[in-house]
């Protein structure tokens, strides 16, 4: 299966005579990149992302290349005859995992969105938020390698809000691709690795200025032998999300990193053989330098 999705020369319309929503796009969704589509409302960002996921199919041009793709709507149907982790499960088995398997990641990312207390309650009868937290479990509980996000954050609680930028994180860092429209311009800022707009049907390829991310941010001192390298994830994330990074001494790290992300920098650094040691986690600011001051 090629991971790598490809968008050529692509178009959609509505009906034989319908206007063009989009035309002549190129796009590339490529393993481990993280893309932003930003636009104004009725421009076709949501066409273009359904067209990416599967859901639509062009009316001109090809899509090449068919990773796992699980795909987050910007309407999710929540009246469904089932509770939320009958779903979850069933979904689960949908995407090819076992049922043991199913059940198990639909209790842990439940559990990951504060979502838990609400496993046996059907869908039908949850509210906007925890029915917003069931549709953003179903398209991460499988792994997939290409997740595509149309304002998945709106209605989530400002704790399930960072962990799905924690989430994002974690498939970046693994290898998979992640496409996302979000209203706010501060969500992953800095993070993406393109950032595109839909104007008048086609897309714009826009040039990210180097904006810090924003919100809590957490200061890390790790250690590894002298003159050894930060992993390969890190490294990554030192150029995208990691606010600052200075080696104090050599092998001695201060990373200051938004606290979304800590868990993936850690877990690199952890894994990495050999592994590095972490001398410190602590409450960090983006305004401080790697010493802490002001």
């Amino acid at each position: 299966m090629q991971r790598e999705l490809r968008l050529e020369r692509v178009g959609r319309r509505y009906g034989l005579r319908g206007p063009w929503v989009l035309r002549h796009i190129h796009l590339t969704a490529a393993p481990g990149t993280l893309t932003r589509v930003e636009g104004a409302n009725g421009t076709g960002k949501s066409t273009l992302l359904r067209l990416l996921a599967g859901i639509d199919a062009p009316t001109e041009g090809r899509v090449t290349g068919r990773p796992r793709t699980a795909y987050v709507p910007e309407r999710f149907p929540s009246a469904l005859p089932l509770t939320a982790v009958d779903y979850l499960t069933h979904l689960g088995r949908v995407h090819g995992l076992s049922r043991t398997a199913a059940a198990r990641a639909a209790g842990e990312w439940l559990d990951r969105f504060g979502a838990a207390a609400y496993a046996r309650t059907p869908m039908a009868q949850l509210s906007k938020g925890s029915s917003q937290k069931v549709a953003v479990a179903q398209a991460l509980l499988a792994e997939p390698e290409l997740l595509v996000l149309d304002e998945a954050w709106t209605g989530l609680d400002t704790a399930a809000r960072a962990e799905l930028e924690r989430a994002v994180a974690e498939r970046v860092a693994a290898g998979g691709a992640v496409v996302f429209v979000d209203h706010d311009p501060r969500r992953l800022a800095g993070a993406a690795d393109a950032t595109y707009a839909v104007v008048d049907g086609g897309l714009d390829h826009r040039t990210e200025q180097a904006t810090s991310p924003t919100g809590p941010h957490t200061l890390v001192t790790v250690q590894g032998p002298p003159g050894g390298r930060l992993p390969d994830d890190v490294a990554k994330a030192v150029t995208t999300t990691v606010t600052t990074a200075e080696e104090e001494t050599p092998g001695t790290h201060r990373l200051l990193v938004p606290a979304s992300h800590s868990d993936v920098v850690l877990r690199a650094l952890l894994t990495d053989r050999p592994p590095w040691h972490v001398v410190s986690v602590r409450p960090g600011h983006r305004d401080l330098d790697p010493e802490g001051r002001a």
